[in-house]
């Protein structure tokens, strides 16, 4: 049975900021209701979602006013709730996938013959065909977030909390992810928060719809009323809202056909310089013992974009990070030509030192905590074309321009590691975007975006293309690839079945 949640007046703030990150906030849910939590990014819904999970540190920061789930205050150590990160990499916790399944029942003191029929049980119902002893380290990021889910599924707890859960999950499967969820949350009557920018996924799955704005509740009630108000619908649309019906609709409702490239082929119009070339590739990761995909032709052009695209698991990341030079090619190869490396004659990337392959190929990785190197999202913005050797005038004007169109500018002195999901992606994008590399790759460069965030990443990328820059993009966002002209690369038909690269074996052989 699910518990309430209650809030009198509550709000956090982080150690380094003067404003709450999210609140004052006061708020009734009843046992067993299921809530869609919106709101621009920023707005603190993570930070609420891990205060009802109990999990926001004590030492970086400050609660104020009271939270209730249940009647006493959240405590990750009773086994209530069941929380979702929006970051799939920071919820692994062990090296095997059933042992991560198992984690959360074993703490529940569960009988042994009750986890392990429910760790197969759990994976079958989040669509992870895998053996009980793959290696996390092996799994996608979307196949990570099915895991993260996998678990929840299996603990079934009296309060669900999901931050963005189908953010990496290709758009033909959220469906079954989000169904997934909900049978849990049916089987247990669980009180269920889900925070999400694709409303449409799950607007009639829902009993309640409420928005956080900058400044607090904009507006609650059912999905009807909230949507079907007229005198809400500005309010919303300038919360980047997408809202569904209108000119703001979903990304998943205005995502539309385009001509794409046949599957793996990437042949393009021939319009631009060649900056990069693979060629038979087939892509792995560190000591994998089978491509993760295979027979990959593409040519990457000046002022071009490319979105790379495919079910998770079929080496979309992997790829990525092999055409960026940071891991070696399984076989063929990745050829920089002359337009892109210049004088130097290695024509692999990834033989390239540091210093040649900076300043030509930018990547911004899956989780962008990981690529953050100071400690003021300012200073973050300038480093790349300070070491590209601009003058201090081109870098400050760069920075302003980065700042204004991603809404960053009240976060300039902020540490980035204590920015939303959300921020912290756009800063990751605009940082590799300000020296305005030759080649930029980003993996699901709008993930954990509002309507009008998203929007100023797409004019940072037009920008970039209209330069010269060449953009490949993995994407689940259709939308996005549309929007910058992206030709699709489609990798499902040349991945490798992850389950085929692991010995057999159960979960604690």
């Amino acid at each position: 049975m699910g518990l309430p949640i209650t809030a009198r007046g509550y709000s956090w703030t982080h150690a380094d900021r003067d404003e709450p990150a999210v609140g004052p906030l006061d708020l009734d849910i009843p046992a067993g209701q299921k809530v869609l939590l919106l709101g621009p990014s920023g707005a603190g819904k993570s930070t609420l979602l891990h205060a009802l999970a109990g999990v926001l540190p004590e030492e970086s920061g400050t609660p104020n006013g009271e939270l209730l789930v249940g009647d006493t205050g959240p405590d990750p150590h009773r086994g209530e709730t069941g929380l979702v990160l929006q970051d799939p990499e920071s919820q692994v916790i062990f090296s095997r996938v059933g042992d991560d399944v198992a984690f959360g029942m074993e703490n529940l003191g569960l009988p042994a013959e009750t986890i392990d029929s429910q760790i197969r049980e759990s994976l079958a119902a989040l669509g992870l065909d895998l053996r009980l002893d793959h290696p996390t380290a092996a799994l996608s990021g979307g196949q990570k977030q099915r895991l993260a889910l996998a678990g929840i599924h299996a603990m079934s707890p009296q309060v669900i909390i999901l931050d963005e859960p189908t953010a990496n999950i290709d758009a033909d499967s959220a469906g079954g992810i989000r169904d997934a969820v909900l049978s849990v949350q049916a089987a247990n009557s669980a009180t269920m928060v889900v925070v999400e920018h694709r409303v449409g996924l799950w607007l009639d799955h829902v009993d309640r719809v409420i928005v956080l704005g900058r400044e607090g509740l904009v507006a609650e009630g059912s999905p009807q009323s909230v949507f079907s108000d007229p005198g809400l619908t500005a309010a919303l649309i300038g919360c980047g809202i997408w809202v569904p019906t209108g000119p703001n609709a979903p990304a998943e409702e205005r995502a539309h056909p385009t001509a794409e490239a046949a599957p793996g082929s990437g042949t393009d119009d021939e319009e631009g310089e060649v900056l990069l070339r693979a060629e038979s590739l087939a892509v792995s990761r560190p000591r994998a013992k089978a491509p993760a995909a295979a027979g990959i032709d593409l040519t990457v052009r000046a002022g071009q974009a490319v979105g790379i695209v495919g079910p998770n698991g079929a080496g979309k990341s992997t790829t990525a990070l092999t055409l960026a030079g940071l891991l070696p090619e399984f076989a063929g190869q990745v050829t920089a030509e002359p337009a892109l490396r210049g004088k130097t004659r290695q024509v692999r990337p990834f033989a390239w030192p540091s210093a040649l392959l900076a300043p030509r190929i930018g990547m911004v990785f899956q989780e962008p905590a990981h690529q953050f190197l100071t400690a003021e999202v300012a200073a973050e913005l300038r480093l790349g074309p300070h070491l590209a050797g601009w003058s201090r005038a081109e870098v400050n004007d760069r920075v302003g321009q980065l700042l204004d169109v991603l809404g960053l500018n009240d976060l300039a002195g902020a540490h980035p590691q204590s920015l939303s999901g959300g921020e912290k992606r756009r800063l990751s994008v605009a940082a590799m975007l300000a020296p305005r590399p030759q080649v930029l790759i980003v993996d699901e460069p709008t993930f954990g975006q509002d309507a009008l965030t998203w929007a100023g990443l797409v004019e940072l990328f037009l920008d970039a293309l209209g330069r010269g820059s060449a953009v490949v993009a993995v994407s689940h966002d259709r939308a996005f690839l549309d929007a910058i002209g992206a030709r699709r690369v489609d990798l499902g038909a040349f991945s490798t079945p992850a389950s085929a690269q692991a010995p057999a074996g159960g979960r604690g052989e």
